[in-house]
């Protein structure tokens, strides 16, 4: 379709009220927008550079391709909208409201993003590297091949995020929330996590190595074959989670809670579990080879051929625990 005649804001408005929807590629650069209602209005390939559209009220909107560089969308009201393939390099969408918006291929570079809500929106190949992301809601947003690298989603909510394929190299997600997420082998070495709420996330296979969990909430996470040597999870939650295999050497683990987890074969050797909570814990043919469980918790935990060579039992609670097996810290076997 040809470029439409330059208009301004005035006849935009004018011509809207009339009933005219169709504003495909209008010339509005630098408009005057604020707090507009344009619901359901086709702009799709409109160029609206720094244009003023603050507090406006654009729902299910179609700025296909459209071009919005520097433009003013904070607090904007555009649930369902369509912006696929949109550029908005250095637009302000600070607390927008984006719910359910199509924004696949959208260019983001430099875009203020402060408590935008995304939930169940599709951001399938969107580069938000570097971003800051800060309590953005990307509940049930399509993430996929999306390049969140170094990016900040600290206090972020990425509960029921679809993230296949999505870059997370140095990415923040402390504080953030992770609830049933799906990160099975996925690299995430380095990563922040600290104080994250993860529960139920699955994180099999993956490679967490020296990733910063402390404080984190895991109850009953999938960590089976994880990769965690010199992670950080001190005071970390982990009731009922599944770290079957798991990679655990040198990792700290002072005082978390692990009551009811399964460790059966996980690799602690060198690890530290000072005042960690192990009730009830399946530590089955467990490595704990110079591991420290000083004052650490085990009733009614199963150490059944597990191996505690040179590992530091001082004030570890013993209680019901089943040692059928196990080789003791001097290396010889627990008499049965």
């Amino acid at each position: 379709m040809p470029v439409q005649s330059i208009i301004d804001s005035q006849e935009l408005l004018y011509r809207y009220l009339a009933g005219e929807r169709d504003f495909q590629n209008a010339n509005l650069i630098g408009a005057s927008l604020h707090q507009v209602n344009l619901v359901g209005a086709n702009l799709a390939g409109a160029s609206l550079a720094r244009a003023d559209l603050t507090r406006a009220l654009l729902h299910e909107i179609n700025l296909t391709n459209a071009f919005l560089y520097g433009s003013n969308l904070s607090f904007v009201k555009l649930g369902k909208g369509q912006l696929k393939n949109a550029d908005l390099t250095k637009a302000n969408l600070e607390g927008a409201f984006l719910v359910k918006s199509e924004m696949s291929g959208v260019k983001l570079s430099g875009a203020i993003l402060r408590g935008v809500n995304l939930r169940a929106a599709n951001l399938q190949g969107v580069n938000l590297c570097g971003a800051n992301l800060y309590g953005v809601n990307l509940r049930g947003a399509n993430l996929t091949r999306a390049n969140l690298n170094w990016a900040n989603l600290s206090q972020a909510k990425l509960s029921g995020a679809i993230l296949q394929e999505t870059q997370m190299t140095g990415i923040n997600l402390s504080s953030a929330y992770l609830i049933e997420v799906n990160l099975q082998g996925f690299d995430l070495s380095g990563v922040n996590f600290a104080q994250a709420v993860m529960t139920r996330i699955n994180l099999q296979e993956s490679d967490l190595m020296a990733a910063n969990l402390s404080q984190a909430q895991l109850k009953q996470a999938n960590l089976q074959q994880a990769q965690l040597q010199d992670a950080n999870l001190v005071e970390a939650q982990l009731f009922q989670a599944n770290l079957t295999d798991a990679v655990l050497m040198r990792a700290d683990l002072s005082q978390a809670s692990l009551t009811c987890a399964t460790l059966l074969r996980s690799n602690l050797n060198l690890a530290t579990l000072r005042k960690t909570d192990l009730r009830g814990a399946d530590l089955r043919n467990a490595y704990l080879w110079k591991a420290d469980l000083s004052e650490a918790n085990l009733e009614g935990a199963n150490l059944s051929g597990a191996s505690l060579r040179g590992a530091n039992l001082q004030g570890v609670n013993l209680r019901n625990v089943n040692l059928a097996g196990v080789t003791l810290p001097n290396g010889t076997l627990h008499a049965v």
